[in-house]
């Protein structure tokens, strides 16, 4: 027997219509438009944190208040500094947590943001992924340069020295496979990315301004970057907001219990110290879901390359740190991508050609944590 099903016309049209309603409502839930256009519902900026200082003395609108370049009274007047500069965007139907990004030495939110070769970073590829995100410019840097204290600001010649340091390659030459873009293009605006301290870098006035974002947003995950890393450990001792921190190639600041505090680890040119708090302090790592991330080209012997030697002590301590915290009931997972066949990355990973995939494997432990 064959069974035949008529459908009228009109029904059919009928039918198509409720698809098409159907469809357009998941595509504008997800915030992806068909043609890949992003859906925001919300974005702008404001300040977090910061100090006012004031001079002493009088401020006298009339005798005062012209400006005279170089000749300026500060008598009575008030500067307002030292803040975080924060800029966000939210996505149609977003998650519940957002992520909080925060650069590295000598970086501003551009970390985050189009890749040197042009390229979404992090900031749009979690975007589609509904998350709401929060880029950062620490205090006395970027957008956030309004400082309370003075400083001198170089114009060193130091291109080649970070282009070592952050692992690209040595010199001018690139490292053989490396997953950064070799388009000259791409380098020059990679170098352009660097941007200076505007006062005395100070990572208490940093920490108490990232802290005051997690005050205002409420609860989030807080993704680092190097030298925000160790900055990140100690703002979750202070924030109960953090619920979860994700890590990329955090070199300083490891915080141990009292008592359990490795030895300096040297390195040619320097050596990497370690901090030490209270166990009733330390016991809040243990409290939430870290990862940590390293990239390629960090050997595990001493080596005469500077640039690779300071990643091999950062990834020496971040190993001893992991177990610490662990064995403390804590959960933190090191993953350096070489050996889960992530091969190439650079001190950079939300930049590199495979940022895509590194971004993904963020987003897995994420969904496995429960912090989607």
């Amino acid at each position: 027997m064959t069974l035949k099903t008529h459908i009228k016309p009109k029904t059919l049209s009928s039918a198509f219509k409720r698809i098409l309603v159907l469809l357009s409502f998941i595509i504008f839930s997800c915030g992806v438009k068909p043609n890949g256009e992003l859906v925001i519902a919300e974005q702008g900026s404001f300040a977090a944190g910061g100090t006012v200082k004031k001079s002493p003395g009088s401020f006298d609108p009339v005798e005062h208040g012209a400006f005279n370049p170089g000749n300026q009274s500060t008598a009575g007047q008030t500067i307002h500094g030292d803040h975080a500069t924060v800029f966000y965007q939210k996505p149609v139907n977003a998650r519940e947590l957002p992520l909080i990004f925060w650069h590295g030495f000598g970086q501003s939110m551009r970390t985050w943001q189009t890749t040197p070769d042009g390229r979404e970073g992090f900031q749009s590829i979690f975007l589609r992924k509904r998350f709401p995100v929060y880029l950062i410019d620490q205090p006395r840097r970027g957008l956030a340069g309004r400082s309370t204290e003075p400083t001198t600001i170089s114009a060193s010649t130091d291109d080649q020295l970070w282009f070592g340091i952050f692992r690209l390659g040595m010199g001018t030459e690139f490292y053989e496979d490396v997953q950064f873009s070799k388009d000259p293009e791409a380098l020059d605006q990679f170098f352009r990315q660097m941007t200076p301290d505007t006062g005395p870098l100070d990572i208490e006035v940093n920490i108490d301004a990232v802290s005051a974002l997690f005050d205002k947003i409420g609860p989030g995950v807080l993704v680092t970057h190097s030298h925000s890393g160790g900055q990140g450990w100690l703002t979750a001792l202070e924030n109960e907001n953090i619920k979860a921190i994700a890590s990329y190639e955090p070199g300083s600041n490891f915080v141990f219990p009292e008592g359990e505090v490795p030895e300096p680890m040297p390195y040619l040119g320097g050596e990497l110290s370690a901090r030490g708090v209270p166990m009733s302090e330390f016991e809040r790592l243990t409290e939430i879901p870290i990862i940590i991330y390293f990239g390629d080209y960090i050997p595990e012997e001493e080596t005469q390359n500077p640039g690779k030697e300071q990643w091999r002590v950062a990834l020496a301590m971040a190993r001893k740190w992991t177990d610490v915290v662990n064995e403390h009931g804590g959960d933190v997972t090191l993953v350096p991508l070489p050996e889960i066949g992530m091969k190439g990355n650079t001190h950079f990973p939300m930049s590199d050609l495979n940022n895509q995939e590194v971004a993904d494997h963020l987003f897995e432990w994420l969904q496995d944590k429960g912090l989607d």
